[in-house]
Parts: structure tokens; C-alpha cells; sequence
């Protein structure tokens, strides 16, 4: 049985990632962690005047939110009855990312589903905070959903590959479940930062990762990382793109690389981010 962590504030960006995660998992035995956090500086008065005279500040900040996650996730569970699903509710006042972390920890957590949202600032246009912030410090893979995209099959998968030279085989289990389930055609994307460098050679690592899937393999010559995977993906049809990371090089590159890339460059598709 898989185990599924679903972040939600109860916005509508984050109801369409939940649902994209059960219509992805359709058919499948899951259970679905699904978490609220309420951070520091989010509560109101209106929760103390709420709450009885004998009841902790903790209870009186998350007692509004526990019924609004168990309304939350009454709606998906009677949709999904039928499903061999199973649902768990977390309400936590905490930083973001240590509730994330606790939860992946305490349930076994095996990906984390949650939905983008561009945030004004630039740093921060392709994700949203809370997104960059669990990519960044949260160890788990994370499925990055964009804001109203809705799952409609996996035909098409892309995996950028950089520097994979020391990837394990454990760490690529999501896009393998992913490629097992759905036996999509894969496409392999490798980057050649200058247009006469040498390209990454990547065979012996995949060999490992990918085993005796096939894959169509292309290459991309002097352009930024981003503005590639966009290229790929507005010219091709691709429902995923997944790709693996390091958190202080190759993340910074892919997540931010230049001032043009930052601003330009959302993704269009779900995201699989896997950590070396």
C-alpha cells in the first residue's frame, strides 16, 4: 500500500491537486495523509472568542481547522467510496516544513502531492513558498501539480537528466511505480550548457535508474535548463516531467537559473522532483 501526503489550506489549488492525486491513483490500495498546518502569525482573535474558557491556546488555533479538513475530506471520500483508499486527517501548528517532515516521518510517507501557485516575487514565481520550501528542506519526493491542471492519462513523460552520475535506484521508485503503472513513452532530456561542450554522459547511471524501459533520448545545446523543459513541453505533448536534484547546485540552477528564466519560465506540467 502506498502512503500519500496531501498539504492542503483549503484552497481550491490545493482541492484540484488532491483530486488529481486520486484520479492518478485510481484502481491502487493508498493511504492518504492529508495535513493542514496553521503557521504562526495565521490565527485570529476570532479562534480565542471561539473557544471555551478552559481550552489551551494550541486547541483554541486548530479546533476551526479540524472541522474544516474533516468537511474537506468528507466530499473525496464518499466521490471515492468505491476505492480501495484510506484517509487520515493532521492538523498541526507549526513551521511548514517541520509539520511536513514529522508527518513523513511518523506515516512512512513514500511522495508528497501538492499544487503550485506563482507567488509576486520573483525568486518564488514558479512555485509558490510553501512548494519551494518543501522541495528544499522536506526529504521526500515531491509531485508539484499546476493550478487547475487536471489528470487526463500518462501517455508522455519527460526526465531531464544533468548530472545523475551518482543516482541510486531507491531514489528513482516514484517515476518507476510511475512508468510501471502507466507504461508511458519516456523521453530523455540531457542538457549541453555550451553549444560545442561535451554532453553529460548519463548511460550507465540510467541503466540503473531505468532498467529495460526504453526511452527516446534528445539533446539540447546551449540553453538554460528551464527555458528547455518549456521548449520540450510546448513542442511535444508530455502529462509529467520528472526530474532528480541536488539541493544547493542543481536545484538552485533548475528553480532559479537566470533573471530572464525566473520570470518566464512556470511549469506547465506536473512536476515529479526526486532528491539524490
Amino acid at each position: 500500500m502506498r502512503n500519500i501526503l496531501l498539504p492542503t489550506d483549503f484552497s481550491e489549488n490545493s482541492r484540484n491537486a488532491m483530486e488529481y492525486a486520486l484520479e492518478m491513483l485510481h484502481g491502487q490500495d493508498c493511504n492518504f495523509s492529508i495535513l493542514n498546518v496553521q503557521t504562526t502569525g495565521e490565527f485570529v482573535l476570532d479562534d480565542f472568542y471561539a473557544a471555551s474558557a478552559n481550552a489551551s491556546v494550541h486547541q483554541a488555533i486548530l479546533s476551526d481547522n479540524k472541522k474544516k479538513l474533516k468537511e474537506f475530506i468528507t466530499s473525496f471520500e464518499e466521490k471515492y467510496q468505491n476505492e480501495n483508499f484510506e484517509f487520515h486527517s493532521f492538523v498541526d501548528y507549526d513551521a511548514f516544513t517541520d509539520a511536513i517532515q514529522q508527518i513523513v516521518n511518523s506515516q512512512d510517507i513514500d511522495l508528497i502531492i501538492m499544487g503550485s501557485n506563482g507567488a509576486t516575487d520573483a525568486s518564488e514565481v514558479l512555485f509558490g513558498s510553501h512548494t519551494l520550501k518543501v522541495i528544499r528542506n522536506v526529504n521526500c519526493p515531491v509531485l508539484i501539480i499546476p493550478e487547475d491542471y487536471k489528470f487526463s492519462g500518462m501517455k508522455s513523460v519527460l526526465f531531464t537528466a544533468n548530472t545523475c552520475k551518482d543516482l541510486k535506484h531507491e531514489s528513482a521508485k516514484p517515476i518507476k511505480d510511475l512508468l510501471d503503472n502507466f507504461d508511458p513513452e519516456l523521453h530523455l532530456l540531457k542538457i549541453k550548457k555550451a553549444a560545442n561542450g561535451p554532453t553529460h554522459q548519463c548511460t550507465s547511471c540510467l541503466v540503473d535508474v531505468l532498467q529495460d524501459i526504453e526511452y527516446t533520448s534528445h539533446t539540447v545545446r546551449g540553453i538554460p535548463l528551464p527555458m528547455a523543459v518549456d521548449a520540450f513541453v510546448q513542442l511535444n505533448t508530455v502529462d509529467l516531467h520528472a526530474t532528480f536534484v541536488e539541493r544547493e547546485s542543481f536545484m538552485d540552477r533548475f528553480l532559479f537559473g537566470s533573471e530572464t528564466s525566473k520570470l518566464s519560465y512556470a511549469t506547465r506540467v506536473p512536476l515529479l522532483v526526486m532528491h539524490k
